[in-house]
């Protein structure tokens, strides 16, 4: 039996869920996503004719903004965007609307630890919310690693400790669901494995070992077919807006 943590939590445990949609009248989508005291607001604007310097006019552009709680924005808050705009990019189907650009607008409302999974998680409900064409879904979660290799999952901002250790290396994931995807029949197969065993994305922080990592993989894959359920349950409440809540297991 592996210990609790600070918050009664075992390590595998998630915090409670909470997703809404359809929140902000003046965007053409938007949602918020809760994971504990983490929150965050994703708003979809577009898509508008005509795209950024630099982009490809023969695809859709998506533009990224991140907006702090407080402050001014800077590095981490860049990094951010980037990881999001690739992340988004990937499951966009780009070419049903060439020369365009599609806004994604993220502000947070409070970060309590595992803030860019929220937010990946927000806006991608926000794309649904706004009929943005997909290749499929797809969920983020956050995974640590101890001092002496143990895995959690979805930690907060309080320092974590387990069995006495503090947490060395982290990752975040993104993992694609199939179960909900535009894509053609046969494409379900990537290099023949199923597409929900892929990566969208993958960050690391800190220090782990190449079998730590794949422990995270294994772990935070686990969790996202959780993530996914919920996902798809609040995606498939008809009542405008949705509130859905759940306590993660």
């Amino acid at each position: 039996m592996e210990t609790d943590r600070k918050d009664g939590r075992t390590p595998n445990q998630l915090r409670p869920l909470k997703c809404s949609r359809n929140i902000l009248h003046r965007a053409h989508g938007s949602a918020s996503w809760s994971q504990g005291e983490t929150k965050v607001l994703a708003a979809v604007y577009g898509p508008k004719a005509g795209t950024k310097k630099n982009e490809d006019p023969e695809k859709a552009c998506i533009e990224v903004i991140w907006k702090p709680k407080t402050g001014q924005i800077g590095k981490a808050e860049k990094e951010c965007e980037m990881i999001m705009k690739k992340t988004i990019q990937s499951i966009c189907l780009l070419t049903i609307n060439p020369n365009t650009t599609t806004s994604v607008i993220v502000q947070v409302v409070n970060d309590d630890g595992a803030l860019l999974p929220c937010a990946i998680n927000a806006a991608c409900a926000a794309l649904v919310d706004a009929g943005i064409p997909l290749k499929h879904l797809a969920v983020a979660i956050c995974c640590c690693v101890a001092e002496e290799g143990s895995v959690v999952l979805d930690p907060t901002n309080v320092i974590e400790f387990v069995f006495g250790q503090q947490m060395r290396g982290f990752a975040y994931l993104v993992f694609p669901n199939s179960a909900l995807s535009a894509l053609p029949e046969g494409s379900y197969l990537v290099n023949g494995e199923p597409l929900e065993h892929g990566i969208i994305t993958s960050v690391t922080h800190g220090v782990m070992s190449v079998d730590e990592y794949l422990k995270c993989v294994d772990r935070g894959r686990a969790a996202c077919a959780k993530l996914s359920g919920f996902l798809r349950n609040s995606l498939q409440k008809s009542q405008f807006p949705s509130d859905t809540s759940s306590k993660a297991a």
